[in-house]
């Protein structure tokens, strides 16, 4: 099985360019597309299972497509029989087997006799077999819908199956099913996903940059790796090219300098020479000649040589880092910064205990609707619980929520940074914004201009070097519709941060990289200490 994008092209109304003439298949087997926010791959989803259509080209797949959009287009008071897209067919059947045979219920059926055993089946394999089929999707948590999307397309039978950040939402529990529904699912599946467990999960990784698609063998972590050792071969090429150019612009140097003393020599020859006008004229005009000739020479050599050095910087890739020092939110080690007895918020906890101290890296596991961000909300204390005994410590408390809602949307980046921290000097402001990549115009940008990834970075920046910096730091799943990149660096600021925090998430190679060293698990109303994701 395969698909087929041929000769593409799609703009926007605006006559924004997304795609121009792409043409790539997709084969047999796991594919992970990959690509900074808003280069194209959910566009190119939509395209290729016909949600959009194309200017110019096509896109053609072996068989049936399956496909699962990021936001799922569904109502409230759809049933699940109706979302999975068996509600007629289980109509037809009760009808049949209450005694009416009319044709049109046999047609209906075909030979689905068993799709109820077999939608049962599939529903149990991710974790929703106690779903009634009638139940309305207004009843169920954002994990669910996505679980339930997921299946429908798997009843279809498709042979190529695109999903577009399927793991959003779900706990880590789904995230498992998932992963081990798609491992054993055939065909040829193509996922857009910032879930590098799931990318890791691939046969190899499609990279969209620029218009164009190229394949790399292997999962993501393989990826990386290429990446990085072809980054690393450009920068050596730049090195050499750098080399190249100020050794070609020396030697035109010496050669124009060598043809200026050979002219002077000669024209102080010719004068005590004493050879007729004429002829002493002709010789200064071939010597000219020359000199220009070997002067164009050496300038051809100059320019081929920063095109050399131009395409070796064109092919190196901005790695978008961010490096930190953040000595100002150290913690001494033991302090008590929050700590909670008897926690109670209505029927969520029954009497939670907590303390934590610095500079702890916590993260907080617990299924889908369990009472996650409630707790984060009471320990910042922007909730009061029902009853319990809550102290915090003197210090700042920033808490990080799924929105990334902390700024003024009116204000730009730099009048964000100064509005946290008035005491910072213009001139440091800016240059700390340029560490967090808003370089130049892009630090004058409102914040209601910028992409995720960027409202991230500049939210960031806000709450590290507040003033007074934050000893404890709340983040309730930080990672939601980041790109890889993005995700990258908020790992790289928080290796940098020295205080404590609390971290909500279901991405676990996320969790790893940021070096958690105590793990919270909410399970039914009660918080286990030390529980590990695995149990």
């Amino acid at each position: 099985m395969s698909l087929v994008v041929s000769n593409l092209s799609f703009a926007w109304p605006d006559d924004t360019a997304v795609f121009d003439g792409l043409s790539v298949t997709f084969p047999d087997g796991h594919t992970g597309l990959v690509a900074p926010n808003g280069a194209g791959k959910s566009t190119l989803l939509k395209l290729a299972a016909g949600a959009l259509t194309p200017a110019e080209g096509s896109v053609t797949a072996d068989g049936v497509i399956g496909y699962l959009p990021q936001d799922l287009p569904l109502t409230a008071e759809l049933t699940v029989a109706e979302v999975l897209g068996i509600a007629e067919v289980l109509r037809s059947i009760a009808a049949v087997e209450s005694g009416d045979v009319g044709e049109e219920h046999f047609t209906v059926i075909g030979s689905d006799w068993d799709i109820e055993e077999r939608t049962r089946a599939q529903l149990d394999r991710l974790g929703l077999g106690d779903l009634a089929l009638d139940r309305t999707l207004g009843t169920l948590s954002g994990g669910q819908i996505v679980s339930l999307g997921l299946a429908a397309q798997l009843l279809k039978q498709p042979d190529v199956l695109l999903l577009d950040e399927p793991t959003n939402n779900l706990d880590l529990d789904a995230r498992r099913r998932l992963y081990a529904v798609l491992d054993d699912w055939r065909g040829c599946l193509v996922v857009v996903s910032h879930d590098r467990a799931l990318l890791d999960r691939m046969d190899r990784v499609a990279e969209l940059d620029g218009g164009e698609i190229r394949f790399y063998g292997g999962n993501f972590s393989s990826y990386e790796q290429a990446v990085t050792a072809e980054r690393e071969v450009a920068e050596k090429n730049i090195r050499s090219a750098e080399q190249e150019v100020k050794r070609e612009k020396r030697e035109m140097q010496q050669a124009r300098e060598r043809a200026a003393r050979r002219a002077s020599n000669a024209q102080r020859n010719l004068s005590n020479a004493g050879l007729p006008r004429i002829f002493a004229g002709n010789m200064k005009r071939n010597a000219e000649v020359s000199a220009a000739r070997a002067d164009g020479t050496h300038a051809n050599r100059l320019s081929a040589a920063k095109d050399r050095l131009d395409q070796a910087e064109r092919s190196v890739k901005d790695e978008q880092k961010i490096s930190l020092e953040l000595p100002q939110t150290a913690v001494p080690a033991g302090r008590t910064l929050f700590s909670g007895a008897g926690i109670r918020v209505r029927e969520l906890f029954e009497g939670v205990d907590l303390t934590i101290r610095g500079p702890e890296r916590i993260a907080l596991a617990a299924p889908n609707g369990a009472g996650k961000s409630t707790l984060l909300r009471v320990i910042d204390g922007s909730l009061t619980p029902d009853s319990g005994e809550v102290k915090r410590a003197d210090g700042r408390i920033a808490y990080l929520s799924q929105r990334l809602d902390l700024l003024d949307d009116a204000r730009t980046v730099a009048e964000n940074l100064a509005a946290a921290a008035p005491a910072m000097p213009p001139a440091e402001r800016m240059n700390l914004l340029a560490r967090f990549l808003f370089r130049g115009a892009r630090a004058h940008l409102p914040v209601a201009a910028l992409s995720g990834g960027e409202r991230l970075r500049a939210t960031l920046a806000c709450i590290l070097f507040a003033e007074p910096a934050p000893q404890l730091l709340l983040l309730d799943e930080p990672t939601n519709n980041l790109d890889l990149v993005s995700a990258a660096q908020l790992e790289s600021a928080l290796n940098s941060y020295q205080g404590a925090f609390v971290i909500v998430s279901h991405d676990e190679r996320f969790l790893n990289e940021v070096k958690i060293d105590r793990w919270l698990r909410l399970d039914n109303g009660v918080l286990l200490d030390g529980a590990m994701p695995n149990e």
